[in-house]
């Protein structure tokens, strides 16, 4: 009688460790957030905000259509790199949270509490046989009592606060030119800026505002509004990133 690699057969279930502790499964599923359009996010001391590309993948669809930043509530926002209709129910189910906070208590929930609530559900599909991990990785921007919020949501349901952060297929480019030009002091027009120079690091060719949403909140009125296409057309020309 022969036997496979170690690892052979760990892979088809995801209740099963492998003998080095991992869960195949799990990591199967961050691949998928490898090969998403990149998403951009940034946290300074008075907001918060998300840039996303877009990208043309057939001639006849309509990109306006396209929607890469959703209102979570109206001081949350959020964003996904992976397999989009995991992404979307994902987004749902973010806002039934927020909105059953606000019926029972009255007031908007801490953006913290929100990003739990989908962990929760996300580490859930890591431990049951018959389901598999949802293949998406989430960014929510907000704010509440704490002031501005930027969270990132993992495969295996935990996540982090960040004061910048990158995924998707673009990430690695995107995250080394934010470590090299994020500052504590930015004013917004500057972290506008420094979101849409990472985009365009991460796509390695010049931005057009119809490709790009963004989103932002700030501690002014906290909500959070996605930005017009005059208003991109704007950042993007004052950023440089068309060229």
């Amino acid at each position: 009688m022969t036997f496979g690699p170690p690892a052979m057969g760990y892979d088809r279930a995801i209740t099963v460790f492998s003998p080095d502790g991992k869960l195949y499964q799990v990591e199967y599923a961050a691949e998928n957030i490898k090969k998403g359009w990149t998403t951009v996010a940034v946290k300074i001391k008075d907001a918060a905000l998300i840039a996303a590309e877009k990208r043309r993948i057939a001639p006849l669809i309509d990109m306006k259509d396209i929607v890469k930043i959703y209102i979570i509530d109206t001081h949350i926002g959020s964003s996904f790199a992976g397999l989009a209709a995991d992404g979307r129910i994902l987004i749902d189910y973010a806002r039934k949270v927020a909105m059953n906070y606000r019926f029972i208590y009255d007031e908007p929930a801490d953006v913290e509490y929100v990003v739990r609530n989908v962990c929760d559900i996300k580490q859930i599909y890591t431990q049951h046989a018959g389901v598999r991990p949802f293949g998406v990785s989430l960014v929510f921007a907000g704010y509440d009592k704490k002031g501005p919020q930027l969270f990132k949501t993992e495969i295996n349901g935990y996540y982090f606060s960040y004061k910048a952060l990158a995924l998707g297929s673009g990430d690695q480019a995107a995250t080394e030119y934010l470590e090299k030009h994020y500052r504590d002091d930015m004013d917004r027009e500057e972290a506008v800026k420094l979101a849409l120079s990472a985009l365009r690091a991460s796509t390695g060719s010049p931005l057009s505002p119809d490709l790009v949403e963004l989103g932002i909140i700030t501690e002014d009125d906290k909500t959070f509004r996605k930005l017009s296409m005059e208003e991109i057309t704007k950042y993007v020309k004052a950023a440089g990133v068309d060229k």
